[in-house]
């Protein structure tokens, strides 16, 4: 194997990784583990041949200084892609992936008409980047062409990642401005500044909404609602939602949603044309 393609395994994607697509979404630790460990093994196999021949040179009485070197030097430079990947783990490759699914809606927060034909279901975590990204760029068009036309229910589901240390007292915080019948308000107001979560943001956040800021408090800070969202959390990985946003889109049932598992934030064309596939 050339020096050059086992720098480019090491520091970069595994052999016939899909180039074209980009990140999407934010993966649990669990999907994170499993890339890392096929990062590593690429990378061992990259290092091998190399970690071989360095006695083997230098026991051949024919090797210069300089070749000797050029040996070291390559292994150094091995060595710091390796420190290097280790520090910056590889996101998985984002896109469309794919499963059957079958949930119901209860404890979750809805809009649109319950008598809708089609029902998409989000878990979300409040601090991932890119369930902002379809919260901002693509949500507003679903909700105006097919939540608002009655076409569409919307249910929100709760996925606080584990690394994300703000993201489950917003979750939390949802429900409790829920209680106050400002749920959506204040998942909007979170979505939109996942960065500013802190306990004054949320109650800034609450202030703005007009609630009762005290009661609002006490509720987020009590965890009223952690046992709830680890039921949705439990429900995500047994459908296989391993990143967010991931979402269940499907044919309405009288109690949930029987459609399919897509995970990432999709531009809004894709889930324009399965929405209107499976209106068809």
């Amino acid at each position: 194997m050339s020096l050059r393609k086992s720098r480019r395994i090491i520091s970069g994607s595994p052999p016939n990784a899909n180039k074209s697509r980009t990140s999407s979404t934010c993966w649990s630790w669990e999907r994170i583990r499993s890339q890392m460990k096929m990062s590593l093994r690429y990378a061992k196999w990259a290092a091998l041949p190399l970690m071989v021949l360095l006695p083997l040179g230098a026991a051949e009485p024919g090797i210069t200084r300089k070749q000797a070197d050029e040996i070291l030097t390559e292994l150094r430079q091995i060595r710091e892609l390796l420190e290097k990947q280790a520090a910056n783990p590889p996101q998985p490759q984002g896109g469309e992936q794919i499963t059957k699914a079958k949930i119901g809606l209860d404890g979750s927060y809805t809009i649109g008409s319950k008598d809708a034909p089609l029902t998409m279901v989000e878990f979300t975590d409040f601090q991932c980047p890119f369930c902002q990204r379809f919260h901002v760029s693509t949500f507003s068009d679903i909700k105006k062409n097919y939540i608002d036309t009655g076409k569409l229910r919307f249910v929100s589901r709760d996925m606080p990642l584990d690394f994300h240390p703000n993201a489950m007292q917003a979750a939390n915080a949802g429900r409790c401005a829920g209680e106050q019948g400002q749920f959506w308000p204040m998942r909007d107001r979170m979505n939109s500044n996942p960065e500013k979560l802190d306990m004054n943001s949320l109650l800034g956040y609450a202030q703005d909404l007009k609630l009762n800021v005290a009661a609002f408090r006490g509720c987020v800070e009590s965890g009223k609602y952690k046992t709830a969202i680890q039921t949705d959390m439990a429900l995500a990985a047994k459908i296989g939602a391993n990143g967010t946003p991931s979402f269940v889109i499907g044919k309405s049932t009288p109690d949930g949603v029987d459609g399919e598992l897509v995970i990432g934030a999709m531009p809004y064309q894709v889930f324009d044309q399965k929405l209107k596939e499976l209106a068809r």
